[in-house]
């Protein structure tokens, strides 16, 4: 079934899961799924489903910070070339074996392909990018056929400024952590593609789709009487009407309540959440 593959895959990519978490997560559902049908999936499908995102990717700032971090391969160093705009969205990345001049420039060639040319660059005072950036800028300004001469790219050189980026490296490196480093380096290209992937569709998707119902727009549904209740005590949503009259008196103690008060369905979900959330390695996010 494909909606079980596009699961299985999206939850490797975006959460710290092992491949033997899924299998079991699948057996919970009823699902016979081995670990290694999983890794074939993961290492097959994040191509395709980037070059399908890659159609729908929002446009994103003028100005940019480029950076690279560090990747282990097989024992080794690598590198990962990556540039986001200002509002933290991901412009372009670029998974090289070497670092240095000709990994920069494929980064910001395939960025200037892709998204046009920015106002500004921000880098950390390195060298190699500025060198980079002058050159892809020139040889865009050479093939623009447009009479009106085009301005140069602006490049701003501050460790601080450039924080930014370095912050956004985080997201990344807090998945590739669990996966104990990478074998070879065509695996490396296929699962860092998902996962830029999946933190892309996180931060730019939400402009593209309609986004599920906000908290505000949830509780202003609710009937009167409830809403306030809910602000202050958001468990009460999902508890039965006994079981409201004891968080209204007690407050917070709603939870450690009688389990009968519990309707059967809400307290499978509690039950789930609180087993799931100490078994596998998840944030509360």
């Amino acid at each position: 079934d494909q909606s079980v593959i596009l699961l299985c895959v999206r939850w490797y990519l975006a959460y710290t899961l092992s491949l033997r978490d899924l299998e079991e997560m699948m057996a919970e559902r009823g699902l016979k799924v081995d670990h290694s049908t999983v890794h074939r999936w993961v290492a097959h499908f994040p191509p395709q489903l980037l070059e399908r995102f890659n159609r729908r990717k929002r446009v994103v700032g003028s100005k940019w910070h480029m950076d690279e971090t560090y990747i282990k391969v097989r024992g080794q160093w690598m590198y990962l070339y990556r540039a986001i705009d200002s509002l933290g969205d991901t412009v372009e990345f670029f998974f090289s074996e070497n670092h240095g001049l000709v990994a920069a420039k494929r980064l910001l060639r395939k960025a200037l392909t892709r998204h046009g040319r920015p106002e500004r660059i921000v880098i950390d005072g390195s060298q190699t990018n500025y060198e980079a950036i002058l050159s892809c800028d020139a040889e865009s300004r050479l093939r623009q056929r447009s009479r009106r001469p085009l301005k140069p790219i602006r490049i701003h050189n501050s460790r601080y400024l450039n924080n930014r980026i370095e912050q956004d490296h985080r997201r990344i490196k807090r998945r590739i952590r669990s996966m104990l480093g990478f074998k070879s380096q065509a695996s490396a290209v296929v699962i860092l593609s998902g996962i830029e992937m999946i933190h892309m569709r996180k931060r730019q998707a939400r402009y593209a789709y309609n986004p599920s119902l906000s908290i505000a727009v949830s509780i202003s549904s609710l009937p009167d009487g409830q809403a306030e209740m809910a602000v202050h005590n958001p468990i009460s949503r999902f508890a039965t009407e006994p079981e409201r009259k004891v968080g209204c008196k007690s407050g917070p103690k709603v939870v450690g309540a009688d389990k009968s008060s519990f309707d059967p369905a809400t307290l499978l979900i509690f039950q789930t959440f609180a087993f799931r959330y100490c078994r596998f390695p998840c944030t509360l996010g």
